[in-house]
């Protein structure tokens, strides 16, 4: 949600075209994110003496951006800058209209002093901007972003003549702020520097040089003193902080060149560098005269003093569509090659073992808990809803599965002998991340399922599971899902392997997961047969998706699929609660789709089949592959491999992620961004 791309060269040449390309094309890696407004702000000089800030904003595509910049007069493309910053932002509009004034950057006056670009919500906004308009502010725009821009200015104009450092301005600042947001600002008082800072919202620095880092870890400086003293609340602050020793994180030495990326998402800046620095809740990042250091207003027992520079694995190709029409149809083609990845080096097909080693340390204290739950939004909560069943059946535990906005609006009971997953994607989901912290002040223990090494979820958990998927750049999920689904089933077996009555079905169960790759492979086969569906289904205006049993989840994550990429109405329903209202819908004009495979409900599917027919029901059916019983009953129907009944929700869902993603083809939408939806939910 939203997007964060700042880049700083020091000491290394860049013409002013070179370094638009860089913003641009960063911005580019993050469209999937979704944004209906982009902007830009780089530095400028007047005279040799006086640095300038120049903003250029428009709404719509990366595209339109790139497309204004080619027409502005002013900008010479040929000028070299040896030191320059330059950021840049996608909007997600939360305050006011998408509109060219309401884009980022975002400024502080209109002489451009101060820039900033922001991801998150400010939620004291009002208050601030209240106090401002007593001082005499104007603003532009309907956002929250734009108080803080006239904040800093406010406090930059109170403690003119003290020497400010930025980031001091920035830590004065962000101490007024609540709310989740990561920042980045530049100023013209403060050439070739830039501040960047997060709470609650995702930022990742990339460090390029072309001499070796001399370093793996970024020494953390903590104030001695408040920034803010207490009596002075209310925007007013005058006290300002004394640091520990002035250590500074020089890279590859003072004064030497170094170029920097501070982005919300790694893949903005993976072209570029791989080396890359993840920003902890309420840290201040600076680069000043090349160097970067990294503040933190206070010390708490569990800081940690210093910040690992770790090294990524991905690849630039794993973030480029190829020879697909979409990221999407991309990621659900790779979906044989994921769930491998998710699998590998866990488990062994020979000796039927499974290990998952970002828990095995905590195993005993998961097998002496009272309950589990499993809390998490959209498909990351259908994916648990999926395995619900198996984890039931092997742990024998009382199972939970919550949507994290009703869980924290609940205020759940949380116990110490409680064990909590936490399913994310992107590991950096608002709601399922206030969830966590929620668990753990009460003492559960903490596990994460995400999809983003450093993500936020992954680092706060104490225990987790990375699914290993890859990258998933379009907006609708479709390997995350199936992948987060195996991680779960990984899980299941694994709290079950000393179970003498359930070892059959252990075996059963990791045989089944060695020949999945290739029954994905055969259901994608089917693209062709399920693009004809679409063809008859793309004028509809709704479309029911029923089923039960492991198959519920399928109609629910099917449902959701349609809804995000088609705009059409859909609802997952469980076929058992067919009489109980929602079979006043059918009739013979309202598409219905029935996932009906051989597994224990299979007779009962049966009988809500004939329900819908005998209401005049024509329905399509998701059914397995040689059921020539079922498939007498109905004109449509997609054939898929049996497998066991616990794993037949991953071959069930790839058609209806097809089906989805070709009626919007058909509906000529865009199938990597749907409107008004964004990949990682930042905010509440």
């Amino acid at each position: 949600m939203c997007g964060i791309f700042a880049y700083l060269n020091y000491l290394v040449p860049a013409t002013r075209k070179e370094i638009l390309d860089i913003l641009i094309n960063g911005l580019k890696r993050m469209e999937y994110r979704g944004y209906d407004s982009a902007g830009i702000a780089v530095e400028g000089s007047d005279s040799e003496d006086n640095c300038s800030v120049k903003i250029i904003k428009q709404t719509g595509k990366v595209a339109a951006l790139e497309k204004l910049l080619l027409e502005t007069k002013d900008l010479d493309y040929d000028k070299i800058y040896n030191i320059h910053v330059g950021i840049a932002h996608t909007r997600w509009a939360t305050h006011g209209q998408p509109s060219p004034v309401n884009a980022h950057p975002h400024r502080s006056d209109p002489n451009n002093e101060f820039a900033i670009i922001h991801n998150g919500i400010i939620t004291n906004y009002k208050d601030i901007k209240s106090f401002l308009l007593q001082k005499g502010f104007q603003f532009e725009s309907e956002t929250d972003t734009e108080v803080v821009a006239k904040l800093i200015k406010h406090l930059y104009d109170t403690h003119l003549g003290q020497s400010l450092k930025f980031s001091e301005l920035i830590e004065m600042t962000i101490a007024q702020l609540e709310g989740a947001f990561a920042i980045a600002v530049m100023s013209k008082h403060y050439p070739g520097d830039i501040v960047a800072t997060r709470r609650g919202s995702p930022l990742l620095i990339g460090v390029k040089s072309k001499t070796k880092l001399s370093t793996d870890h970024v020494p953390i400086l903590f104030a001695k003193a408040p920034l803010l003293d207490k009596s002075h609340r209310g925007f007013l602050g005058s006290s300002r902080g004394r640091r520990d020793e002035d250590t500074e994180y020089m890279p590859v030495g003072p004064h030497k060149e170094i170029e920097y990326f501070i982005a919300s998402d790694a893949s903005a800046f993976i072209e570029h560098t791989n080396q890359v620095i993840f920003l902890e809740e309420n840290d201040v990042a600076s680069v000043h005269e090349g160097v970067l250091n990294i503040h933190r207003v206070s010390k708490s027992l569990d800081d940690r003093t210093f910040r690992e520079v770790c090294t990524l694995k991905m690849e630039i190709e794993q973030i480029m569509k190829g020879s697909f029409s979409s990221f999407m149809q991309k990621e659900i083609f790779e979906q044989p090659e994921s769930v491998v990845n998710t699998m590998r080096g866990r488990v062994n097909f020979e000796t039927k073992e499974v290990v998952l080693g970002g828990i095995k340390d905590y195993m005993s204290e998961i097998r002496r808990c009272r309950r589990l739950l499993f809390i998490a939004c959209g498909t990351s909560y259908h994916s648990a809803v999926a395995t619900r069943q198996l984890l039931e059946e092997l742990t024998e535990l009382p199972v939970m599965v919550e949507l994290a906005s009703d869980f924290l609006d609940r205020n759940t009971p949380i116990f110490r002998d409680d064990v909590v997953f936490f399913l994310s994607q992107s590991g950096e989901t608002a709601d399922t991340l206030l969830a966590l912290r929620y668990c753990k002040q009460r003492g559960a223990l903490i596990v994460g399922i995400t999809n983003v090494v450093g993500s936020s979820i992954s680092r706060e958990s104490n225990c987790g599971v990375h699914i290993n998927a890859g990258p998933e750049i379009g907006v609708a999920s479709t390997k995350a899902y199936t992948s987060q689904f195996i991680a779960l089933v990984l899980f299941a077996l694994v709290m079950s392997e000393d179970r003498i009555s359930m070892q059959q079905r252990r075996h059963e169960i990791i045989e089944g997961l060695q020949c999945l790759p290739e029954q994905i492979k055969t259901v994608l086969a089917l693209d062709e047969k399920i693009h004809k569906l679409a063809n008859e289904l793309y004028t509809q205006k709704s479309l029911l998706v029923m089923g039960r049993g492991y198959n519920y989840a399928t109609c629910l994550e099917g449902a959701l699929k349609i809804k995000e990429l088609t705009y059409m109405h859909s609802e997952g329903i469980l076929a058992g609660e067919l009489k109980h209202g929602p079979l006043a819908l059918v009739d013979k004009a309202m598409p219905v789709l029935m996932v009906c495979t051989k597994d224990k409900v299979y007779s009962k599917c049966v009988n809500a089949l004939e329900q819908v027919k005998a209401r005049h029901g024509n329905p399509i059916l998701i059914c397995t592959e040689g059921d020539k019983e079922i498939q007498s009953m109905s004109n449509h129907y997609v054939e898929v491999p049996h497998t066991i009944d616990c794993l037949q929700g991953v071959l069930t869902v790839i058609p209806m992620q097809l089906l989805s993603l070709h009626i919007a083809e058909l509906r000529k939408l865009d199938v990597d961004c749907p409107r008004n939806l964004a990949k990682s939910v930042t905010v509440e």
